[in-house]
C-alpha cells in the first residue's frame, strides 16, 4: 500500500504551504518507505509515498499522460491493467506501472472509466488544462480513503486520518465506490451491481462456477514483481487462499522471479488454536511456514501504537488488529512486501457464527450486504491499516468485484445454515471445494468452526485486555462515560480505554464520527442482535458472545458485562483453552 496526501485550491502556493504538505506527507512515510514525490501546481499539491509493488524501478509516483498536462497519485493495484493497455494504442506509457493506465483512460473515457478498473485503489486526478479533479475509491473500499474541507475552501485527501485531522475544519471517512468530481461539486457513486439494492437472488447454486470465480480472483492477485506470502490461520477461508496459490503459482511470473516455493505466516499465543491449524495446513500445502509467538503484555504494550496507526476506537478491530499489527513487522522483517489474506468471506457467505440464529433468507441476505457495506469501517480498514503500518500490502481476493458478483447472485436459501442437515456456516463455499480427486484441503479443516481472528490467536488475549482495561478503568469512570464520550458512549472498560487512547491521537469531533457504534454481538449489526433475546445481554464482538452456537462460548452468568464486574486475573500468555477445533463437525460430503 502506498499513502496518498492531496491539498486541492488552497489559496496558498507559497513555500511554507509547499513544506507544509511535505511534513503532513510524512505521516504517511509507513505506507510507503520506498520513495516519495510531490507534484504543485499553483495551489493544487498531490503528494505521494510508494510502496513499490509492481515496476519498482520507475513506477514513481505521481504519473502523468504523454504531455504531463494529466497527474495522478494513486493508492493501490490495478489486476486488469495489462488489458487496459491494450484498449489504449494510441497512447505512450512512462512505466511499467499498472496504475499508469488511469490518466490516460482519462483522456479517452472522461469520468466514466473507473468502472473499468478492477483492483483496489484510491486515487486523485488533477487536470491543469482546467484545474479540474477527481477523486476515487475501490468498490468496496480495501484501500483506505478520507476527504477533507479546509476553512480556506480547500478539499483536502488522505489515505490516513493523520495526513488531514489537524488543518481541516470538517472530515470524514471518503464512501467505498463512489467519485467526487470538482465538476459537478460533489459525490456519485459508480459501483453499482445488482447486490446493492438488497433485493433477494434467485440464481441457483452451482459450485464449480463458485469455484472458478474464486480460483481466478486469486490468481490475479499473483501479479507482483517483489517478494510475497500468504496469511495463514489455518480457517477456511485463509487456508483456501493458501491452497489456491500454492496450485497457481508455478509458471507465473512471481515464481519466475522468486521462485514456487510458496511462504506463509501465523501468529498467536503460544498454543493458540491458529497456529496449531495454520502448521496442520502449511505442512499438507508444503509450504515455507513462518510461525510468530506474542504474549498477552507483547500486544497490549502495542496497543496505543496500534490505534494511532488503525484510527479506531472500534472493540473488535483493535483486538483483531494488534497481532496483525505485530505478524506485519515480523513478516517485513523477512523481506516480503505483498501478502494474501482471507478477509471478506464472512460477510458475502454470512460466516459469522450468529447467522446460524437468522430467521429466513431474506433477513440473512440484507444482513450480508449490510456487512459488506461496512466492510471499508471494519476488516477492510485492520487489514489495510495493521500491513501498511510496516509498508506490507495486503490483497483480499475473496472482495474481488467479479467473485462477489458471483457469490451474491446466488440464493440465499443455499447459504443459510441447518446442522441438522449438516449444512454449517458457509457450507456453500465448503461444498465448491470438497474435491475428492483433487483435495483443496484436509476434510476436517475445510468443514473447522468458524474462529474470528481475535478469538484464533487465543482465547486468553481477549480476556487479558478485558482485564488490563479493568485496572485502568475505574467504576466512577463508566458511570460518567454518557457525559465525557456523549457519541458512541463506551459501554464496557475495555471500550472506554481504546476510546481515551483515540482521543488524545485524533481529539477532533470529525475523527470520532469516522468510528461506526451500536450495539453488536459476534460482530453482527445492531438489528441482527434482535435475532436472539439472549444476546442483548451479551454483547461482545466475540465469536464466543454466539452462546448456543460457538463451541467454547462464553457462560451466560459472567458474560453480561466487564464494566463493573472484575474478570478473573489472566495469566501472561496461557491460552484458557488449548483445543479449539471441534472434529465432531467434520462432516462427509
Amino acid at each position: 500500500m502506498c499513502g496518498i496526501l492531496a491539498v486541492l485550491g488552497c489559496s496558498d502556493d507559497s513555500q511554507a504551504k509547499r513544506v507544509r504538505v511535505l511534513e503532513l506527507s510524512r505521516r504517511l512515510k509507513h505506507r510507503g518507505p520506498d520513495w516519495s514525490g510531490l507534484y504543485q501546481h499553483g495551489d493544487f499539491y498531490l503528494a505521494h509515498q510508494r510502496l513499490a509493488i509492481i515496476d519498482p524501478a520507475s513506477g514513481d509516483q505521481p504519473l502523468y499522460n504523454e504531455d504531463k498536462k494529466i497527474v495522478v497519485t494513486v493508492n493501490g493495484e490495478i489486476y486488469n491493467h495489462e488489458a487496459l493497455r491494450e484498449r489504449l494504442t494510441n497512447h505512450k506509457f512512462r512505466t511499467g506501472s499498472d496504475c499508469d493506465v488511469i490518466a490516460h483512460l482519462y483522456e479517452e473515457y472522461g469520468e466514466n472509466f473507473v468502472d473499468m478498473l478492477d483492483g483496489m485503489f484510491s486515487f486523485v486526478l488533477l487536470d491543469t488544462r482546467d484545474n479540474s479533479f477527481i477523486v476515487a475509491r475501490d468498490a468496496i473500499g480495501i484501500t483506505s480513503l478520507y476527504i477533507g474541507w479546509g476553512l480556506d475552501g480547500s478539499i483536502w485527501i488522505s489515505s490516513e486520518l493523520k495526513g488531514l485531522n489537524d488543518d481541516c475544519e470538517h472530515f470524514e471517512a471518503f464512501p467505498p465506490g463512489h467519485l467526487y468530481s470538482s465538476k459537478s461539486g460533489g459525490l456519485k457513486r459508480w459501483y453499482n451491481p445488482t447486490w446493492y439494492s438488497e433485493a433477494i437472488p434467485s440464481t441457483p447454486y452451482d459450485p464449480l462456477v463458485l469455484r472458478q470465480a474464486f480460483e481466478n480472483a486469486v490468481i490475479k492477485r499473483l501479479m507482483t514483481d517483489v517478494p510475497f506470502g500468504v496469511l495463514l490461520s489455518g480457517g477456511l477461508d485463509s487456508s483456501l487462499v493458501a491452497s489456491i496459490t500454492a496450485r497457481h503459482l508455478a509458471g507465473t511470473k512471481a515464481a519466475r522471479q522468486w521462485g514456487t516455493q510458496l511462504h506463509s505466516f501465523c501468529v498467536g499465543l503460544e498454543g493458540s488454536p491458529d497456529l496449531k491449524y495454520a502448521k496442520e495446513v502449511a505442512d499438507y500445502l508444503g509450504t515455507v511456514h513462518h510461525e510468530f509467538h506474542f504474549t498477552v503484555q507483547d500486544g497490549i504494550d502495542a496497543i496505543e501504537e496500534v490505534i494511532y496507526h488503525i484510527e479506531t476506537y472500534d472493540v473488535t478491530t483493535i483486538r483483531a488488529s494488534t497481532p496483525m499489527f505485530l505478524m506485519s513487522r515480523k513478516i517485513k522483517s523477512l523481506g516480503v512486501k505483498m501478502v494474501i489474506s482471507g478477509e471478506g468471506s464472512d460477510e458475502i457467505f454470512g460466516g459469522y457464527l450468529y447467522f446460524h440464529k437468522a430467521p429466513n433468507k431474506e433477513e440473512f441476505h440484507r444482513e450480508t450486504c449490510h456487512k459488506i457495506k461496512a466492510l471499508h469501517q471494519y476488516d477492510c480498514l485492520r487489514a489495510n491499516k495493521a500491513t501498511s503500518a510496516w509498508g506490507v500490502e495486503a490483497r483480499v481476493p475473496f472482495l474481488d468485484k467479479d467473485f462477489i458478483n458471483v457469490a451474491m447472485a446466488i440464493d440465499p436459501e443455499w447459504k443459510m445454515i441447518n446442522p441438522q442437515e449438516g449444512r454449517l456456516e458457509k457450507w456453500i463455499l465448503r461444498k465448491a471445494f470438497d474435491d475428492e480427486e483433487r483435495p483443496y484441503l484436509p476434510k476436517h479443516v475445510l468443514y473447522r468452526q468458524k474462529e474470528q481472528f481475535s478469538d484464533g490467536v487465543g482465547y486468553s488475549w481477549i480476556d487479558g485486555l478485558k482485564a488490563h482495561a479493568e485496572q485502568h478503568v475505574t467504576d466512577k469512570m463508566m458511570q460518567n462515560a454518557q457525559y465525557i464520550f456523549p457519541h458512541n458512549t463506551p459501554l464496557t472498560k475495555e471500550a472506554y480505554y481504546y476510546r481515551m487512547i483515540f482521543e488524545r491521537f485524533f481529539p477532533q469531533n470529525s475523527a470520532r464520527l469516522t468510528v461506526p457504534g451500536g450495539a453488536s454481538v459476534a460482530c453482527s449489526t445492531a438489528k441482527a442482535v434482535k435475532w436472539d433475546a439472549e444476546w442483548a445481554n451479551n454483547l461482545d464482538p466475540s465469536g464466543r458472545a454466539a452462546l448456543g452456537v460457538h463451541l467454547s462460548a462464553y457462560e451466560k452468568q459472567v458474560a453480561a458485562s466487564n464494566a463493573v464486574k472484575a474478570p478473573p486475573k489472566v495469566i501472561d500468555n496461557i491460552p484458557r483453552m488449548m483445543e479449539a477445533a471441534a472434529p465432531g463437525l467434520a462432516i462427509t460430503s
